[in-house]
């Protein structure tokens, strides 16, 4: 992909609307709370082979029963990963401690319930660490110019000046909807 390509893709997406989810991605700073670290547990968790359209609507429902004090058992059934979120719930600010302390961080994000070898890297990228996430919509588009979605992302990332997560909310972004 060209850079050319790249920046047709982004105002494409820009002008669609999709501002803040592009600027929330180029602003990302270092996780600070176990409370955020809770949330975008949570969220991932949720988006683990869920359409983010329909996991949207699930996070906000079930951030709406904990904030109304209903368990969000009431919201939301799927068994695996409603005990991940609850335990989540109960252990954060002890899992948000040993993941300040862990030397290899995606090796800890891993070990965590629900998270495993590609959502790691979502997880670490909404905590702020400056990565891609090779789900199968990088992978199939990486693959098309015959490199890996790494290397994909850091090359369009030195070429536009734009965070590696930045490109990649980028492409992705653009094949959740279709566009590429």
């Amino acid at each position: 992909m060209t850079k050319e390509q790249f920046m047709g893709i982004y105002e494409a997406l820009m002008s669609a609307g999709y501002e803040k989810e592009i600027d929330w991605s180029e602003n990302l700073s270092s996780c600070q709370s176990g409370e955020q670290f809770l949330q975008e547990y949570t969220w991932v968790v949720l988006n683990s082979g869920m359409k983010n359209q329909v996991a949207r609507k699930i996070y906000e429902r079930i951030n709406r029963a904990l904030s109304e004090g209903i368990s969000i058992s009431t919201v939301f059934n799927h068994k695996g990963k409603l005990k991940a979120i609850i335990d989540m719930n109960r252990d954060y600010d002890e899992v948000f401690k040993k993941y300040l302390k862990a030397k290899n961080k995606l090796k800890f994000l891993e070990s965590l319930p629900y998270i495993g070898k590609i959502t790691k890297y979502q997880l670490a990228k909404n905590l702020g660490m400056d990565m891609c996430k090779p789900d199968r919509h990088l992978v199939r588009i990486a693959s098309q110019y015959g490199t890996t979605p790494l290397e994909l992302c850091k090359k369009l990332s030195k070429a536009t000046g734009l965070r590696i997560s930045t490109v990649d909310v980028v492409i992705w972004r653009a094949a959740n909807l279709r566009i590429i």
